[in-house]
């Protein structure tokens, strides 16, 4: 049987959900049909020509770095990115991408990173920031219109939690009001207190259907002034976000961490570069994925002895060499990223077993392949 686009791709969201993605970044399905079939999966860090074609026909390129970002108002065949979107479409490949949103996933691009070093993870570096993306609505509504407002509300999308719908709560009570002199009140008087058993009717819903849920609620209330509040819920603690604290097995000096680090990711005329004591005790080290030199007061504030990540820059180093203790390693980006592509790929084994052929590429797509060290005398 073979395996729909359109099935790779929730896989995908469910081990890299795109809400966990940074609101600047792009991620999901940048060209494909999702109802075309899958001939097989290739992953790689970077959509870049080379690897495009190494794609069999009907193929599914899975990236982690997003192709169209920022700047892009155009994919004409006469651009460089817009001749790779012709060349994917001509034959049938489909292309997605899974960038911070899988850097945040657990486990994610430094889960990937800790394991190739030998790391045991013990927590997330950068947690993800807590985002209302889930209300609550507590609707108060006379009991026999409770019927009415809670199938309003359904229809206009609350209620959902997982694979179950029309989900609410209900208990009774007693609403009291006093309408006053410019009120047309559909049960009661104006200038007399009125008492109604009321139900209390509670439903979840996603924070983006705010107004179509309010809209919905006002048209099937029969009061003209509903009470009703809305919650924003904020998510439960788990696990994700940029970046990882991990333990050693046992504490060795940093050269061999930094040797640790050479041999166990990719080599790249990059390399592998340190900043620290050669003979200083490691025991916790904090690592990130990609570009991380945002995340060295994170670092320092584990209680890492060692921060590894890609793409440090020469002011954040120093600054932080001033005020700091914990000794820096910088590998090449491409090289630090590398390790999830075998991550990604034995999901989507897992799931599809010998229906649907899985490789990682193995160009190496880093941007840089010439090294000088030049004269050290």
């Amino acid at each position: 049987m073979t395996a729909r686009l359109a099935d790779v791709i929730g896989v995908l969201d469910a081990a890299y959900p795109p809400g966990l993605a940074h609101s600047w970044d792009s991620v999901g399905l940048v060209c494909g049909d999702p109802d075309a079939a899958v001939t097989s999966v290739t992953v790689a860090v970077d959509a870049t020509a080379a690897v495009v074609e190494q794609l069999p026909d009907g193929a599914l390129l899975l990236a982690h770095h997003p192709l169209l970002l920022r700047g892009v108002d155009t994919v004409a065949a006469s651009t460089p990115k817009g001749a790779l979107i012709h060349r994917l479409i001509s034959r049938g490949c489909a292309l997605f991408t899974a960038h911070t949103n899988a850097d945040a996933a657990s486990p994610g691009v430094s889960d990937a990173l800790a394991a190739a070093l030998g790391l045991t993870v013990e927590s997330v570096l950068e947690p993800a920031a807590a985002r209302a993306e889930t209300d609550k609505w507590v609707i108060y509504t006379p009991a026999e219109h409770a019927e009415a407002v809670r199938a309003a509300v359904f229809a206009a999308g609350a209620g959902r939690i997982g694979d179950y719908t029309q989900c609410s709560w209900s208990v009774g009570g007693t609403g009291q009001f006093l309408p006053g002199d410019s009120a047309t009140p559909v049960i009661g008087q104006v200038g007399a207190v009125e008492h109604v058993a009321e139900d209390r009717v509670e439903v979840v819903a996603p924070a983006r259907a705010r107004g179509t849920i309010h809209a919905a609620l006002r048209a099937a209330h029969p009061y003209e002034e509903p009470a009703f509040d809305v919650i924003a819920l904020q998510p439960l603690p788990a696990g994700v976000g940029i970046g990882r604290v991990c333990s050693l097995a046992a504490p060795e000096p940093l050269r061999d961490l930094v040797a640790r680090a050479a041999a166990g990711l990719p080599a790249t005329t990059w390399g592998v570069r340190a900043s620290g004591d050669p003979d200083l005790e490691v025991s916790k080290v904090a690592v990130c994925g990609g570009a991380g030199d945002s995340l060295l007061d994170a670092a320092a504030a584990a209680d890492a002895q060692v921060y590894l990540t890609a793409d440090l820059r020469h002011h954040p180093a120093d600054e932080h060499s001033r005020r700091s203790a914990m000794a820096l390693v910088d590998v090449a980006h491409w090289a630090s990223e590398y390790p999830w592509c075998a991550q990604a790929a034995d999901i989507l084994r897992s799931h599809f077993g010998a229906t649907l052929p899985v490789r990682v590429s193995t160009l190496r797509t880093d941007p840089w392949n010439l090294a000088f060290e030049g004269d050290r005398s």
